[in-house]
């Protein structure tokens, strides 16, 4: 028995295997419904050790880690007389579960060079939220440009997966063009796939096409459930599109209906960091952002990540405990120990301390010298933008504002039409 991409698997059930397959191709693709796939696996073949895997990762996005051990655990006790690759799949995993990321980035990356096509294993260090993304290490870009690069020859011209995830990739290195070229091609192979109306998102944002991308993505996301994993962080970009846009009744209610706390069926990661960005970013842009909205942010931040730890989180969740004011909490990041990026964390908080005093000076020399770094926090380009306005904004706070056009034009030139920052012409 193989699966769909020709991976013998430990199961002599063809209804395991095919809700196995269809749990795969949704976890994949960011689709809603892979817990139930993976269930329907697993009554056909409760000893598909696979399949506990798959319902971990069910799991997992759907941000229920105990659920997610339990599954792995069961996985663990049933591989034992599976394959070479089938142990290293559930190691792999595990691995990724209990937080030791660089050991599982490694032991990813060996097991593609034997197994380059066991996707749900290798999608773990594609893309802007994986392993290699959130490794703390420098020029995380070209690593994972290189390592799509790898896998794509190992997969038909008829797969939507590795389309997408390439494409990603060349955007994030400069290259949206050919990355919308390629996301159109992945898309027309699996319109369903949320990972693909995000990333041509992504490539629509670096061309600076504000009136496409959010008519796009609007009526995408029109029909994805809303319980989709992504459904959140997509209505964050068309919420940055209404914002560009100058129609801030469309940007608030977005985020009031889809992307906070409570609106929002997305992992935590998300909320936040969509959240504290959305909100700051409107605030550079010139709109009044009420103080209860930050307070309600920072709350959360407290409860969903009560501790330093994950620098990518830390970025927001700083920025969050600033603005709404709490002191005791924002002190916790000042004096970050813990994560792969705490050398910019720290500086970074330091800015937004200083900003929340009006102390831009002492503001602009935190964040200056983390500017060169930043893509070693992970996330996207646009979701980094988060710190390239900031800078911008604080140049013209400081009276430098012909060095802020200058970067603008430089760095993010695209995006100048949409005036990011309020005060700042292109």
């Amino acid at each position: 028995m193989k699966d769909h991409y020709g991976n013998p698997i430990s199961t002599g059930s063809s209804t395991a295997r095919d809700h196995y397959d269809a749990g795969v191709k949704l976890l994949l693709g960011s689709g809603f419904g892979a817990i139930p796939e993976m269930e329907a696996a697993l009554a056909a073949d409760p000893g598909f050790a696979l399949g506990h895997v798959g319902l971990a990762r069910a799991h997992m996005a759907a941000a229920d880690m105990p659920a997610a051990r339990a599954a792995l655990a069961r996985a663990e006790t049933l591989v034992a007389s599976g394959t070479d690759r089938e142990k290293q799949h559930v190691a792999a995993n595990m691995l990724m579960a209990r937080g030791k990321s660089a050991a599982a980035r490694s032991m990813v990356e060996r097991h593609i060079r034997d197994y380059p096509c066991d996707a749900l294993v290798a999608q773990m260090c594609t893309s802007v939220f994986g392993l290699i993304a959130f490794s703390g290490c420098a020029a995380t870009e070209p690593q994972i440009l290189a390592y799509t690069s790898g896998l794509l020859p190992h997969y038909g011209d008829d797969d939507w997966w590795i389309k997408s995830v390439h494409a990603v990739s060349l955007c994030e290195t400069g290259q949206p063009e050919r990355a919308l070229d390629l996301m159109e091609a992945s898309l027309a192979l699996n319109p369903e796939n949320a990972n693909g109306a995000h990333f041509k998102s992504h490539a629509l944002y670096e061309m600076g096409q504000t009136e496409q991308g959010r008519r796009y993505l609007e009526g995408w996301i029109a029909g994805y459930d809303r319980r989709g994993v992504l459904h959140g962080h997509l209505a964050w970009h068309v919420a940055l599109w209404a914002l560009a846009q100058g129609d801030h009744a469309a940007m608030w209610t977005r985020f009031d209906t889809e992307i906070g706390p409570g609106a929002s069926q997305g992992l935590p990661i998300n909320i936040l960091t969509d959240c504290a960005s959305l909100l700051h970013r409107a605030a550079l842009a010139g709109v009044d952002v009420p103080a209860e909205r930050w307070a309600a942010i920072s709350a959360y931040a407290a409860t969903a990540f009560p501790n330093p730890g994950q620098s990518f989180v830390d970025l927001h969740a700083g920025l969050a405990h600033a603005m709404a004011g709490d002191g005791e909490r924002l002190a916790r990041y000042l004096e970050a120990e813990k994560g792969y990026a705490t050398d910019l964390i720290r500086p970074i908080t330091a800015c937004w301390a200083a900003m929340v005093h009006q102390d831009w000076d002492a503001a602009i020399t935190a964040l200056a010298p983390a500017m060169a770094e930043t893509a070693r926090l992970g996330g996207s380009r646009a979701q980094r933008d988060l710190l390239e306005f900031t800078y911008l904004h604080l140049l013209l706070r400081t009276g430098n504002s012909a060095e802020a056009k200058r970067l603008l034009q430089t760095r993010r030139p695209a995006l100048g039409p949409a005036q990011p920052v309020a005060g700042l012409v292109a």
